[in-house]
């Protein structure tokens, strides 16, 4: 198995996410996850994310995505902050994050009330504006259009086909809508947004569809193959659709039962047998900032998969599954790295150590180096893409036999020697 996680830091439209100030409509956004905000100013950003939409008598899951820079966080002038240098960028986040959708000059107007002063008829009377197609779509409902800007309402309504009125609810993320490019001067790295942890989702579902790409493959396997990928790892992982919910352990259960027609034992034994990789991006050492790594641990672009190590289980790689893991590399020909945290630097954590508790399998963790994390822009090296999809198609192909190599009972017995006695007790009765 190979397991990631698929969010990342953003900023969340807030469910009111209507507000106003210096003649300009703005947007209430929330924070997620542990981003480097401050990497959010003065960037072009779009908006995506689901919404739900009402037709007939059904609501309609629909994901929507306004790929153009539709709102904006400007930064502070130098010359109205004259100690920016000496007491650092230090945005309030609730304050400064709001992002500009458009003046109220050029903003679509509420519509006239004909004299009627009722708060209701006034609220729910604010027109949509005329979409680029020239229709006219039909007033938003006024509960709705209280909590949103009717021009929010309608870039996602002409973005999706449907009318304003017909929104019930959504869940919006802003997003750069820079594309990601390669770069360096041997265009040997990747600029783009969402490296972590998108990059290990895409090679293990890369590796997982080649691998089996030939149906004779899987004719004499006798394990199954899986990836998953889950949500809310930035902000914990205790959700239904995060590492922590029994979404993993519920489909090894049914798998398992299944294959073994209800046999006794089967689900135990499969989840003893497996072996989890977790697929989490890893930090590569910084030129800059080289002394925030330990000197003999200093993962370095295009150098391969890191395999993360970890004593105090922020991590979940012991010496069985990281010497697995090393070999599959090794018979592939692809290079490996060791990435310890320093003792007196934090150490982040994945969904690797979650897994492992509620599954109780072997795992390794691993990623690809990169630098910029939970930046709105992130770096990471072309080759370690390669290599980790080779790792990944590997590892798919050839762990079973390599597992069945490996003897974990051939130690021997404890040669215990002397007589173990109760130590006498000193306490004065």
């Amino acid at each position: 198995m190979i397991g990631a996680h698929t969010d990342s830091p953003c900023l969340k439209v807030k469910p009111v996410s209507k507000s106003t100030g210096g003649g300009c409509q703005t947007l209430n956004v929330e924070t997620y996850g542990g981003g480097l905000w401050y990497t959010w100013f003065d960037r072009d950003l779009g908006l995506a994310g689901r919404v739900l939409v009402r037709d007939g008598s059904k609501l309609q899951h629909r994901l929507v995505k306004i790929d153009k820079p539709v709102l904006r966080i400007p930064m502070l002038a130098i010359h109205l902050q004259k100690n920016l240098y000496q007491e650092g960028f230090k945005p309030n986040f609730q304050e400064h994050l709001k992002p500009i959708l458009a003046t109220m000059r050029k903003a679509p107007k509420p519509a006239a009330n004909n004299g009627n002063t009722s708060s209701n008829t006034s609220s729910s009377s604010l027109a949509a504006p005329t979409s680029p197609n020239g229709t006219n779509h039909a007033t938003a409902s006024a509960d709705i259009t209280d909590s949103h800007h009717p021009l929010l309402l309608q870039m996602v309504a002409d973005e999706l086909g449907c009318n304003v009125e017909d929104i019930v609810d959504f869940e919006l993320n802003l997003c750069d809508v820079q594309r990601g490019v390669l770069g360096g001067a041997q265009d040997e790295f990747v600029f783009v947004g969402r490296l972590d942890n998108l990059a290990s989702c895409y090679t293990a579902l890369e590796a997982l569809t080649d691998a089996t790409a030939d149906g004779s493959t899987l004719d004499s396997e006798t394990a199954v193959w899986s990836v998953a990928m889950f949500d809310h790892e930035e902000v914990g992982s205790d959700s239904a659709q995060g590492a922590g919910g029994p979404v993993m352990r519920d489909t090894v259960t049914r798998v398992a039962r299944q294959l073994a027609e209800g046999e006794e034992g089967a689900v135990e034994r499969t989840l003893r047998q497996s072996f989890l990789i977790s697929a989490d991006m890893a930090h590569a050492v910084h030129p800059n900032y080289a002394d925030k790594h330990d000197s003999l641990h200093a993962p370095a672009f295009q150098g391969g998969l890191v395999v993360k190590h970890n004593s105090n289980q922020r991590y979940a790689t012991n010496a069985i599954s990281a010497a697995l893991f090393r070999e599959v590399g090794r018979r592939a020909k692809v290079p490996v790295q060791e990435f310890c945290v320093r003792n007196d630097m934090p150490c982040g954590s994945t969904i690797g150590p979650i897994l492992a508790h509620n599954l109780g399998c072997r795992t390794v963790d691993v990623g690809m180096p990169q630098l910029a994390m939970h930046s709105i822009r992130e770096m990471g090296g072309v080759d370690d893409v390669a290599f980790a999809y080779k790792h990944f198609l590997a590892f798919f192909r050839t762990f079973s036999e390599l597992d069945a190599s490996l003897d974990v009972d051939s130690l021997p017995p404890p040669d215990i020697k002397g007589i173990i006695r109760e130590p006498a007790c000193s306490h004065v009765h």
